[in-house]
């Protein structure tokens, strides 16, 4: 009406717990299934607006009550933020875990732990068959900052034991690895290791997410997530992460990310949330097509060895049924000749050929000349007849036809 002002509400912002961030949620979340902690821990629904998922809180800067009194606990965008706070709490009842902090990236996680956890002169503990990013970030970076390594073949618990010195004070487990797909002990290595010293046990749970495995349940001391890969899921976001129940580590992991800095944006923390609410869902697809395509694979005269933890070819299967509630999504094939895993890579058609892994969609790729080229001259190298496959969520009919035809088409 002409005239007549309208009057705005003065907005009332709310303590942290009101915005819906705490992470009780009628009842211990630990006493909830996966799937609803995937979509309820971390965040209720705010009783101001009702707003059903986290809000993305674009804002860098947070307006304060008084001199140094913080509204709801944030003061800057680097130091805190609510929507990665949320993803934090989500992240962290998902391990059955007391914390969890976010990064932009999963080597952003990764440095950050090892500059809390090492010092020069210090000893690492790398598996044999581990990322080459990490080879590269340890031997290349850390080398020169005095950093000991030795590559180790972690699925031998003995070798591990035999690894350990005076000095050892990290252990970096993958299990399964990447790329091979190597089951590892954890809990027979952290009882080894704690049993010699103080060294810390991290457990990089990618491939395995917290659906399939909860490291810190069997004696590690911090797990490590790429939630770039299957948490986020969808192939548009990166992000790290590292859970841990140490108030300690948490302490430290919080001072890198405000006087550090590599924290993940609002907007990067609610993609990856969103995709967290579906993973259980996702990775029992992941699940199924992976053991199909495995077997069809190991089926087939043209393939030499199918490197799957759902195998019972597979060396680490036993423990991996024992470790894990299911086998994943990942797999490596070796074919019998270098050129035939060339040619798989690119013959493929529903499959692309790409890096990355954990997506809806399917990928496959050549280790040795792509993920894996940073561990060129080193025990690490992949072997050249061998290729990734990220099995994605595909009508498995589909993504059958597709190695069937790519395979016929062997020279």
């Amino acid at each position: 009406m002409v005239g007549k002002r309208t009057e705005y509400k003065k907005l009332v912002f709310l303590p942290t717990e009101q915005l819906g961030l705490d992470l009780c949620l009628m009842t211990d979340n630990r006493t909830l299934g996966f799937s609803s902690r995937s979509i309820h821990a971390g965040y209720q629904p705010d009783p101001y607006m009702g707003s059903i998922n986290v809000p993305i809180y674009a804002s860098t800067t947070f307006q304060q009550d008084g001199l140094a009194q913080l509204r709801g606990g944030y003061e800057y965008g680097r130091v805190a933020n609510p929507t990665v706070h949320s993803l934090e709490k989500t992240l962290a009842a998902l391990e059955n875990a007391e914390y969890a902090r976010c990064f932009a990236t999963g080597m952003a996680a990764v440095d950050t732990l090892i500059r809390i956890l090492v010092r020069p002169g210090d000893h690492v503990i790398l598996g044999n068959d581990a990322y080459g990013g990490m080879y590269r970030l340890l031997h290349h970076d850390y080398g020169q900052w005095g950093i000991e390594l030795s590559i180790v073949n972690t699925a031998d618990t003995a070798a591990v034991e035999a690894a350990l010195q005076e000095n050892t004070k990290l252990i970096w487990l993958e299990t399964p690895t990447n790329p091979a797909t190597t089951i590892t002990d954890i809990a027979a290595v952290a009882k080894a290791v704690k049993a010699a010293g103080d060294a810390q046990i991290v457990v990089d749970n990618t491939f395995a997410t917290p659906y399939l495995q909860n490291p810190l349940e069997l004696g590690a001391d911090h797990v490590l997530h790429s939630t770039t890969k299957y948490l986020g899921g969808h192939s548009d976001v990166l992000g790290g992460a590292v859970v841990t129940n140490s108030a300690e580590m948490d302490e430290r992991l919080l001072y890198f990310q405000g006087n550090v800095g590599a924290v993940s944006s609002p907007f990067d923390a609610y993609l990856t949330a969103r995709g967290i609410k579906t993973l259980e869902v996702r990775m029992d697809r992941h699940c199924a097509n992976a053991q199909a395509v495995a077997e069809f694979l190991e089926s087939r005269p043209e393939v030499k060895q199918v490197l799957y933890p759902g195998l019972p070819s597979h060396p680490g299967h036993e423990l991996a049924k024992k470790q894990m509630r299911g086998f994943g999504g990942m797999m490596s094939v070796r074919f019998h000749s270098e050129e035939h895993a060339r040619q798989i890579c690119l013959n493929t058609k529903l499959i692309s050929l790409a890096e990355s892994l954990g997506g809806v969609e399917s990928l496959i790729e050549h280790p040795q000349n792509m993920t894996h080229i940073s561990a060129e001259g080193s025990e690490l190298v992949p072997p050249a007849d061998l290729v990734r496959i990220s099995v994605g969520i595909e009508s498995i009919d589909d993504l059958l036809a597709d190695l069937e035809q790519a395979l016929d088409a062997l020279d």
